[in-house]
């Protein structure tokens, strides 16, 4: 193994990320799903034959298309910014000025390193300085951003940076915590462990407003 090899290894099983944005080429949408999905099937049949699995059994010879489709629709379908949710907003007309928190929204997403996934719950929130966004947005804004080989820093900060830029302010948080498999069900093999990851901007930098949010999420919600 070389020390460029070495290297990536470390950075992958050390689940390091290397940048805010997801790393995409300038020709990533030059071609279609469709094209994408076919040469995607191509690609998961090569590594089915190599590991020696018989692709003419009834329970395997749908697998390649099914992966490729799996992989352009839906896991990996936030890297298409077309399908980024609309950032309509509207006025604060009955003035509420606290904060508000969506909390427990459910996190799938998949690791950049090892393609296994990312299962867990984020908690967001933010002060409006006179606009504000229909809840289902912030669940939808975690969704496109957690759908896209990710690393969960950057996931929390892309959720933040998102609602700051609909928004318009600079006061929103987010916490994640997560299971990430390639930790639990490989390498190390600890299935207890989770990860969590926090972002503040403009007032919950603030001891006494970030306190407020996170006591907020510790709140044992049942109906």
């Amino acid at each position: 193994m070389t020390l460029n090899e070495d290297f990536q290894d470390e950075i992958g099983n050390d689940h390091i990320a290397t940048s805010a944005q997801t790393p995409l080429r300038d020709d990533a949408f030059n071609i279609s799903d469709d094209e994408k999905i076919e040469l995607i099937k191509k690609d998961v049949e090569s590594i089915l034959n190599t590991l020696g699995l018989d692709l003419t059994d009834d329970s395997l010879k749908g697998t390649p298309n099914r992966v490729a489709k799996m992989f352009v629709k839906e896991i990996f379908g936030g890297l298409n910014p077309s399908k980024k949710p609309g950032s309509s907003t509207f006025d604060n007309k009955y003035k509420y000025g606290e904060m508000l928190v969506e909390k427990n929204i459910v996190v799938y997403s998949t690791c950049e390193h090892h393609l296994l996934p990312i299962v867990g719950r984020a908690h967001v929130a933010y002060i409006s300085n006179g606009t504000v966004v229909g809840l289902s947005k912030m669940n939808r804004i975690v969704d496109y951003f957690a759908k896209r080989p990710q690393v969960q820093e950057r996931l929390t900060i892309q959720i933040v940076q998102e609602l700051q830029k609909v928004l318009g302010t600079e006061d929103v948080a987010c916490v994640i915590d997560a299971k990430h498999l390639c930790v639990n069900s490989r390498g190390i093999r600890d299935i207890e462990s989770s990860t969590v990851t926090s972002e503040f901007g403009g007032q919950f930098k603030e001891e006494k407003v970030r306190r407020e949010f996170l006591d907020y999420i510790k709140l044992d919600t049942q109906f």
